[in-house]
């Protein structure tokens, strides 16, 4: 079955390796781009509701994850959607589940998600590629790195008003009620172990040629290393910054998802979370206190182990923790590689960071997805955006 291709590619072990085109394997030409994005999330966002827009791109994910095998779907979570990429045999199955999505992210969120599927074999026809690589992150979870240009052209065919009736999901598609099993934000916003939390996003220039993107991409990954040292020096979590959530606001959002749209069934839901985290609690306190280690240590470093916050969809998206000297470092070499006409890019700067969770097994498979506070990975887009409008290529 198609389903194998991604289960089946070699296992990557380092993001540096995106600057190889070799680690990258042309996506079945049978399968379908599927996008999915919050409209006018840059509102929500101003409005506050940053963290409704997070839920609304990982129910994208996480419901199609509990309809298709293990492993069986590459994906990409961006802040306010997903890319994921659909093999033939799931294809009615992830329209109809969606489309229930959707209604979901309106109907609880008030929230109007696009949802899109364009099939491959039209990407292909305009020239470019959807390569796909896995790169491992810890045991319990493999990220899906998608290459070619080809989920970057999906996107301007599903939001341009002149293709995209042909790609977008119609309103009355019939729909199935999304799974969200798994789908979890208990947390408290973590701060920045180092002052700042910047969500970073860095595309090569469009047309560039492949080897010409790899090398702009590693020299990329080399100024960020220079600027804020190895992994363990920039990550934008902390173990002893993670705190689970005793807001109601901050439990309130998987709630509404995780449950059928009654009041006394959404009071108990979040009754029983709010009890849990307080169990954990006390409970911790109380192993620390007999000089055991408690079982929530572990688990909060499982949880470091999972987190997903740096990736790469022919854009380069890291979460990145450190000082504003450092980012200031960072942004000079951006400014001058953009003037230059070898990149665009954008960036947010806040304090914090929040993490989006799917724990399909709470020791076991599980991704937390994690972006910066107020906005994050959104707002770097806006401002990649606005320099992609303004980019003339260099003479």
């Amino acid at each position: 079955m198609s389903d194998t291709f991604y289960t089946h590619l070699p296992i990557l072990t380092e993001l540096s390796q995106i600057v190889k085109p070799s680690n990258f394997h042309p996506a079945p030409a049978d399968w379908w781009v599927a996008l999915s994005d919050v409209r006018n999330s840059t509102q929500a966002i101003n409005a506050g509701h940053y963290k409704a827009v997070n839920m609304a791109g990982a129910a994208s994910i996480v419901a199609l994850l509990n309809c298709a095998p293990a492993d069986s779907i590459p994906f990409v979570f961006g802040g306010d959607g997903a890319t994921l990429l659909i093999p033939p045999d799931l294809l009615e199955v992830a329209r109809a589940t969606l489309a229930g999505v959707r209604a979901m992210v309106q109907r609880e969120m008030q929230l109007d998600l696009r949802v899109g599927f364009v099939p491959l074999a039209e990407v292909r026809a305009h020239g470019v590629e959807v390569g796909v690589a896995r790169l491992r992150i810890s045991p319990h979870y493999d990220q899906a790195l998608l290459s070619g240009g080809g989920t970057a052209l999906a996107e301007r065919l599903i939001k341009d008003p002149t293709t995209a009736l042909r790609y977008l999901l119609p309103a009355d598609a019939p729909l199935r009620e999304a799974d969200m099993t798994g789908l979890e934000c208990r947390w408290q916003d973590i701060p920045s172990p180092h002052g700042e939390t910047v969500s970073l996003l860095v595309m090569a220039v469009p047309g560039m040629p492949p080897d010409a993107a790899s090398a702009i991409y590693r020299q990329v990954i080399t100024e960020i290393e220079a600027a804020y040292g190895q992994e363990q020096d920039y990550h934008p979590l902390a173990v002893p910054n993670l705190h689970l959530s005793f807001k109601l606001q901050d439990l309130l959002g998987e709630t509404k998802f995780r449950t059928p749209p009654r009041m006394i069934a959404r009071w108990i839901y979040m009754a029983q979370i709010w009890g849990l985290n307080l169990g954990v609690r006390l409970y911790t306190m109380g192993e620390v206190l007999r000089g055991k280690r408690p079982w929530w240590q572990d688990y909060r470093e499982q949880v470091f182990r999972t987190a997903d916050y740096k990736k790469y969809d022919d854009t380069l998206r890291m979460i990145i923790a450190g000082r504003p000297e450092q980012r200031q470092q960072l942004s000079a070499f951006l400014e001058h590689a953009y003037q230059q006409g070898q990149l665009v890019y954008g960036l947010h700067v806040t304090d914090r960071a929040l993490m989006t969770c799917l724990v399909f097994e709470r020791m076991g498979r599980q991704v937390h997805f994690v972006d910066g506070a107020d906005g994050g990975y959104s707002r770097a887009a806006i401002e990649l955006k606005d320099r992609l409008k303004r980019f003339t290529p260099h003479q």
